[in-house]
């Protein structure tokens, strides 16, 4: 009996890995390097590749052969698949022991809680306080400056210049969630930024007694270890918020 492919399917695990391999490399992705991981020939993924290209999941640098992901790629990454991502208990124990810790003023839970995410995520934190409109805590900028998109000078003074624009910040983390939302993920040109186009934003919320107190983000390359962020996001809020009832 022949084998029955759902190339449908087998499209999304290419496009999952290819997006995997570029995050952890930050190299384009050749087709030869995907093969190995399907057992399908290159003339296959080449093909695949192609399709993906058409369809703007996936870009090529005119100096290289190799495939990247775009703005389009993560999103679809993103919202497709990662499903059903969970922080492992001794991540979540890391979590508490860094922000758990007794604090009398707000201030000062909201400016240690900027540092832990940056000690935790390796990207540029950010905490905001809706009632302090011209409020906002942040740590780790050299960080993101370490990564490979942004050895160029000019990028790199671009993105400093938005990061110390406190205003523009708050404007963009402070955006309604919707009902229920617990995380927002804003990719490249979704950040409507020009100085932020190979970034992306994660950002979540607090509260105290149910009730939105502020935001929390962390800015860093499109190329992001989402799987890994996403839910430290998720958990720090949980955890700020329970911090924060008991003020």
């Amino acid at each position: 009996m022949a084998r029955v492919v759902d190339s449908e399917a087998r499209k999304r695990a290419i496009l999952a890995a290819t997006i995997n391999s570029y995050i952890k490399d930050a190299e384009p992705i050749s087709s030869e390097d995907i093969a190995e991981k399907f057992d399908l020939s290159s003339a296959t993924i080449r093909s695949i590749f192609a399709d993906l290209e058409n369809n703007g999941y996936l870009t090529h640098p005119h100096t290289s052969a190799g495939r990247v992901p775009t703005g389009k790629g993560y999103r679809y990454y993103v919202d497709f698949l990662l499903s059903q991502i969970e922080l492992l208990a001794d991540e979540k124990q890391r979590i508490i022991k860094e922000i758990g810790r007794r604090i009398d003023r707000l201030e000062d839970a909201l400016e240690h809680t900027s540092e832990a995410i940056s000690a935790i995520t390796h990207y540029t934190s950010m905490v905001s306080f809706l009632e302090w409109q011209d409020k906002l805590f942040y740590k780790g900028i050299s960080l993101v400056l370490e990564e490979p998109e942004f050895r160029d000078s000019t990028r790199i003074r671009l993105l400093v210049k938005m990061i110390e624009d406190k205003q523009k910040l708050l404007k963009i983390i402070n955006r309604d969630f919707k009902e229920k939302e617990k995380v927002r993920v804003y990719i490249g040109d979704e950040l409507e930024c020009d100085e932020m186009k190979n970034c992306a934003l994660i950002v979540s919320h607090y509260t105290v007694h149910k009730q939105p107190l502020g935001r929390i983000a962390v800015l860093g390359p499109a190329r992001m270890k989402y799987d890994h962020i996403i839910p430290t996001m998720e958990y720090v809020s949980q955890v700020l918020s329970d911090i924060l009832d008991d003020f």
